[in-house]
């Protein structure tokens, strides 16, 4: 298997656990800062090994300290979401992180601003607005309103991993996870302060294996694997995250949200073909 292949199986793999954070959130019932707190705990046991075997230098900059802020905000409005509206309304309005990168980079970057990115801030702002016409009561209102919370945060972890070299990449996302965990986990104490055998297990194993290990396997993949084949492959996530509670917690969307869904996941991917198409044609590309 060549590097590229091996790239964008490990991208499949990594879209794929990312895709089970809405199913676990859901049934363990605890309040969702003390699941934020308690999952980036483990994730970030995971990181500080990772970091280890690889001899990584623990980092502590001002970029490390911006992008740690945002990915701990990211995490805690995402789960905040997950328990107010449906799994499905979470995930793919976080999922819209890149089209909020779009305009804060037009707005504060001065980045030029192209017809197919105003095509695409259109569509995915009608999406998204087709999510408050469903039948929502007071606390999936707020849900949905934290899940593009959560997209604007991610937006800001993105726009400030740019200015990380690659040292500091992951110590940002070693100390975000340390953030979520000391803000999160007194959170318990509303909670009585006890954790059950199974609500730990759930907790660790959303740590280790949908945070901790798909967030190293993205930043090894993205070394390898075409930018708009990661971007492609990650639209897994927001794919199969209501399939899994669907089929095991029998949640399931509005038809308003189902229609936005649509609209958001296929509009940010027609987006990403069309900028590839683009760049290849760009005289930088021949």
């Amino acid at each position: 298997m060549n590097a590229e292949k091996k790239a964008m199986l490990q991208m499949v793999v990594c879209a794929a656990l990312w895709s089970i954070a809405g199913l676990f959130i859901k049934l363990i019932d605890l309040n969702p800062f003390a699941i934020a707190g308690m999952r980036s705990l483990f994730a970030a046991a995971t990181v500080l090994v990772f970091m280890l075997l690889r001899h990584e230098k623990i980092r502590l900059t001002r970029n490390v300290a911006i992008s740690a802020f945002f990915l701990a905000a990211t995490f805690f409005a995402f789960v905040s979401a997950n328990k107010l509206t449906t799994a499905a309304n979470a995930i793919v309005l976080q999922y819209t992180a890149p089209v909020f990168i779009l305009i804060a980079s037009a707005l504060f970057l001065k980045e030029r601003f192209l017809r197919v990115d105003l095509a695409v801030v259109i569509a995915t702002l009608a999406g998204i607005a087709l999510f408050f016409f469903d039948q929502l009561d007071g606390g999936k209102l707020v849900g949905n309103l934290l899940g593009v919370l959560a997209g604007l945060f991610m937006a800001g972890m993105f726009l400030s991993v740019r200015h990380c070299d690659k040292s500091e990449r992951m110590s940002g996302m070693l100390m975000g996870h340390l953030l979520t965990a000391l803000i999160g986990i007194p959170f318990l104490a509303l909670d009585g302060g006890s954790l059950s055998g199974q609500s730990l297990g759930f907790l660790a194993l959303l740590g280790v294996l949908q945070l901790g290990i798909p967030y190293i396997l993205c930043g090894l993949a993205s070394e390898n694997c075409p930018p708009l084949a990661c971007s492609l492959i990650g639209t897994l996530e927001p794919l199969l995250n209501p399939v899994w509670v669907a089929i095991f917690d029998g949640e399931t969307p509005g038809p308003f949200a189902l229609v936005g869904a649509a609209i958001v996941v296929v509009s940010i991917s027609l987006w990403c073909i069309a900028k590839e198409r683009m760049a290849r044609k760009s005289p930088a590309h021949g």
